[in-house]
Formats: structure tokens, C-alpha cells, sequence
């Protein structure tokens, strides 16, 4: 129940503050161009909550369903204009302005994510190290060379310090196809390396949704036997309550022994409500603790127990990408432009059908996105909100009526025929449009309600 409300609030306050930045643009640059705002509006429909502000008395508006937003402006195809008023009016005003006013929506999306890549990137993204587990045989992988124990130090020239960083680095040779260069180090840390070829021409943009770009190659990271040492404790839970400190490492529990802390988390899991006996080793140390731990329903209605105890990461196995304020600007700006390009690239595959549509993904998958991020700390949730900003750039800008992208398609035809496109035109582009997102509304729920259904 707590992972439902968790996902639900992430998804509004990450949507919130996305749209909220989208239609600010166009709210700042039609005040730039003196454009009177009569709505600012986070959400379609019935209004929920409103306040008036400024000169112009603008209502400020959050309203039902959180998935848009819009920013209405004076205008006299929208209802009558008053005499002193004309000049304030949207239709009124020079092509330029109007041009740029439609754009600011998508380009301060573009803002927004360099500016969340940049703290992302100051505070520190942390993940595994890319060392190598296990390697199919006869596996794209095992054929470029791969075996179990090497590091992936950088795919082409990108350095890869995490496996997040090699597949993001993957996944953008994946869309073109071809060759990579691999870099490896034998061992994690060692100084000798070589360069192996591995072949993406075989791998599809839809094998990245079936699993994941890893599975396709044939490898796996190489897991982490985690001792059973305590690292954090949380106050005034069972694992406090009776004693047990950071630094403690668990022998056994009930005359069983521990081998790593998987094996005591299955074990606590197992007994909700029922007393155990900890032997714990600290300070070279031994002694006995004993505790119940608490009961727990998880999402699919099964009871576990849990103590309040945190593990503690081994040495060498974890590593963070960070930089300072300058490079880390850089790197966003860099960052921001490849997920754009990565977007784009995506959605012309789907239109001429070398990937399927099925990699698209709704409101529930997003939800779950969020949620699963906000658990993960800032600098995930921070990357989950870079990603979606670029997203809703880049699909704002599409050539479709009803978005950003159709009123620029317009003013382009407007400015090279020397008079705006004509209203019956309009009309039907918007019905066009219109079918176009309902048809994408509904295939996205699907898509969520396939995944959902496993």
C-alpha cells in the first residue's frame, strides 16, 4: 500500500512539475511579447483549486486530470476582444512572436532537463561497477570476447563507470546498428586492458523492451555475495530495539548459519511476529540477540517480517559518476541533446516500422517509473525526470495539430505563403490530431495493461 501512494504521489509531482515548466515558458515569453494571460492552467477539466493574480487578474488553476496543461491567451478567434485591448491580443501579434511564444513550451522542457541532468550529475549517480558475471556460450557476447570477470571500462569513447552508463552508451548504438568497441579491464581495478568488437547489427530496438539489452548479448553483472554485516539502523524499529549497532555482522539465526545478508533477509522475511535468536559478532566479539520482528503486507497481499536494519555495501563494488559545477553543466547539456536525438531516432523507427509501438509507455508505466526512481534517491529520481522532460520536448514539437509542433508547422506554412492557413484547414487538422492522440492515448493503456498483466 505504502510502494501504491508512493508511486501515485511521484507521478503527480514529477507530471506537476513538468507541465508547470512547459506552460510557464509560453506564459513568460507571451508576457515578454505583451500578451494578456487570462488562464494558467496545470491539468485539464473541472477546476479543483483557483486564485487571480497580477494586473491582468490571470487565474491560476490546477484542475482534475494531471496529464497537461495550457496557458489561455486573449485572443479574438476565441471570443470577443475589446478596442483597448487589440493589441494585447495573441492572433494580433507579429508571426515571429507568435512562432516563439508556441515554441517556449518544448524549449524550456529542454531547460528543465539540463538543468535536472546537472544536479543529477553534481550530486552523483551510484551503481554497480560493469564487471562481467556470466557469459552465454555461443552469445553475441561470448563471441566478442567477453568473459566473466572482466570490467567494461568504456564503449567506443564513452567511459563507463556503472552498468547504467554501459547500457545507456549500448542503447544509442543499438538504434543505429553496427559495430562497438569495447574496452575491458581483466578484473575490477586492474591496470592491463584490450579492446573487443561487439556486434549490435543483430540486436533490435524491441529486444530492449523483452529483457533488456543484456540478456540479449548473453551476460549478466556479476553478483554480489553482500555479507551479513549491519550498516544502518532505523530508530525504533525491532533491529534498535534490541541492540544491534552498525558494524555488527549476523553468524547466525536460531543455530543457523548466515552466509550473506540475502540469506538473513529471507530468514526475517519468513518470521513475522516470531522471536529469534541473532548471534552477532562484534568487536571480534560474539553474543546473542534476540527480537521479533515486525509484521509487513506487501503489494501482492503476502506477510513478511522485517527489522529495521540496512546492509552495509562492500568495499570495490560500487561506483559514482560526479562532477563538478562547470563539467557537470557540460555533461547535462551533452546528456540532454543525446536523449533528444536517442527520442527522435526512436519514434522514426516506430513510423517506419523497424520497432513496434509497444515501446511506448503510459501514465501507469510512468507511475511506476517514478515511484520505483523516488525510492532510489535524488539523483534517480533527478535522471526519471530528465528523461520525461526530453520526452515531452520532443513529442510537443511533432508536426501534429493540437500540439506545439502543429501550430509551428502552421506558422512555417504561414511565413513562406505570406497569410495563415486558412480556418477550414484548421478545423480539419485538428480533427485529425485529435484522432491521432485519442488512437495514442488508448494504444499507451494498453501497452500498461499488457506489461501490468506480466
Amino acid at each position: 500500500m505504502m510502494d501504491f501512494l508512493l508511486y501515485i504521489l511521484a507521478f503527480i509531482f514529477a507530471l506537476g512539475i513538468l507541465i508547470t515548466f512547459h506552460e510557464f515558458g509560453h506564459f513568460w515569453v507571451a508576457r515578454k511579447c505583451n500578451v494578456k494571460i487570462l488562464r494558467f492552467s496545470i491539468g485539464f477539466g473541472r477546476p479543483i483549486w483557483m486564485r487571480r493574480f497580477g494586473e491582468d487578474n490571470t487565474e491560476l488553476v490546477v484542475a482534475t486530470l494531471p496529464l497537461g496543461g495550457y496557458v489561455k491567451m486573449l485572443d479574438e478567434r476565441e471570443g470577443e476582444v475589446k478596442s483597448e485591448e487589440l493589441n494585447r491580443a495573441f492572433n494580433r501579434k507579429p508571426l515571429a512572436q507568435r512562432f516563439a511564444i508556441v515554441l517556449a513550451g518544448p524549449l524550456f522542457n529542454f531547460i528543465f532537463a539540463v538543468f535536472a541532468y546537472w544536479i543529477m550529475f553534481m550530486a552523483g549517480l551510484t551503481g554497480l561497477k560493469p564487471v562481467v558475471g556470466e557469459v552465454e556460450s555461443g552469445s553475441l557476447a561470448a563471441r566478442a570476447g567477453l568473459q566473466s570477470g572482466q570490467e567494461i571500462l568504456a564503449v567506443d569513447d564513452h567511459k563507463t563507470k556503472t552498468w547504467t552508463m554501459v547500457v545507456d552508451a549500448l542503447i544509442e548504438h543499438v538504434v543505429d546498428g553496427g559495430e562497438v568497441t569495447l574496452t575491458v579491464g581483466e578484473g575490477t581495478g586492474a591496470v592491463s586492458t584490450r579492446q573487443l568488437q561487439l556486434d549490435l547489427g543483430k540486436v533490435s530496438i524491441d529486444d530492449l523492451a523483452e529483457g533488456g539489452i543484456l540478456k540479449r548479448l548473453g551476460l549478466s553483472p556479476r553478483k554480489i555475495s553482500v555479507p551479513a554485516v549491519i550498516g544502518e539502523i532505523q530508530p525504533g524499529l525491532p533491529a534498535e530495539q534490541a541492540g544491534l549497532a552498525g558494524g555488527d555482522r549476523i553468524v547466525s539465526v536460531n543455530r543457523d548459519a548466515v552466509d550473506d545478508w540475502v540469506a538473513l533477509v529471507e530468514t526475517v522475511q519468513q518470521h513475522p511476529g516470531e522471536q529469534l535468536t541473532l548471534e552477532v559478532e562484534r568487536n571480534g566479539e560474539k553474543r546473542s540477540i534476540t527480537l521479533i520482528p515486525q509484521t509487513k503486507v506487501t503489494e501482492d497481499g503476502k506477510t513478511i517480517g522485517f527489522i529495521g536494519a540496512a546492509n552495509k555495501p562492500p568495499d570495490n563494488v560500487f561506483a559514482t559518476e560526479s562532477y563538478s559545477l562547470l563539467p557537470a553543466f557540460g555533461k547535462a547539456v551533452i546528456k540532454t541533446w543525446d536523449m533528444s536525438w536517442l527520442t527522435l531516432r526512436m519514434l522514426g523507427k516506430m513510423i517506419i516500422g523497424e520497432a513496434s509501438v509497444k515501446n511506448l509507455s503510459g501514465p501507469i508505466s510512468i507511475a511506476q517509473y517514478a515511484g520505483d526512481s523516488a525510492k532510489n534517491g535524488l539523483a534517480a529520481f533527478l535522471w526519471f525526470l530528465g528523461i520525461v522532460s526530453v520526452s515531452l520536448g520532443v513529442l510537443n514539437l511533432l508536426p501534429v495539430p493540437l500540439l506545439d509542433g502543429g501550430h509551428l508547422m502552421y506558422y512555417l506554412i504561414e511565413f513562406f505563403k505570406g497569410g495563415p492557413v486558412s480556418e477550414s484547414t484548421q478545423i480539419i487538422g485538428q480533427q485529425i490530431g485529435m484522432t491521432l492522440l485519442l488512437g495514442l492515448m488508448i494504444l499507451v493503456f494498453y501497452n500498461d495493461i499488457v506489461r501490468l498483466l506480466g
